[in-house]
C-alpha cells in the first residue's frame, strides 16, 4: 500500500469517527426536557427534591421530573387523566 493510500485510509477513518461522534449531539439538539411524562424510575435526570438523577423519580408522571422528547411533542403527549406534559417543572404528582 502506498503512503498516499495509507494517508487517505487514516484520514477517512478519522473523519468517520468524528461524524459518528457528532450524531448524538445533533440528535440531542432536537430534544427538549418534558416534565410530568416519565414513569417512576424512568426520568432522564434532575427530578427535583428527593431525587438525584436519571431513574430516581419515585412517582409516575412526577411533575418535577423530565424525559427528553422530540421538540414539539411534549405538550401533545397522550397521558392518563387530565395530565399534559410541560416544558417547565410542574407542581403535580410530587412524592410525599
Amino acid at each position: 500500500m502506498s503512503n498516499h493510500a495509507k494517508t487517505f485510509a487514516v484520514a477517512s477513518a478519522v473523519a468517520a469517527a468524528f461524524s459518528i461522534h457528532a450524531l448524538p449531539a445533533q440528535a440531542q439538539n432536537d430534544m427538549v426536557k418534558c416534565y410530568g411524562v416519565a414513569l417512576a424510575g424512568q426520568n432522564d435526570c434532575a427530578a427535583g427534591p428527593g431525587t438525584t438523577c436519571a431513574g430516581t423519580s419515585s412517582v409516575d408522571y412526577q411533575g418535577n421530573s423530565f424525559k427528553l422528547v422530540p421538540a414539539g411533542t411534549c405538550e401533545d403527549m397522550d397521558l392518563p387523566g387530565d395530565r399534559t406534559g410541560s416544558l417547565e417543572p410542574l407542581e403535580r404528582d410530587l412524592p410525599a
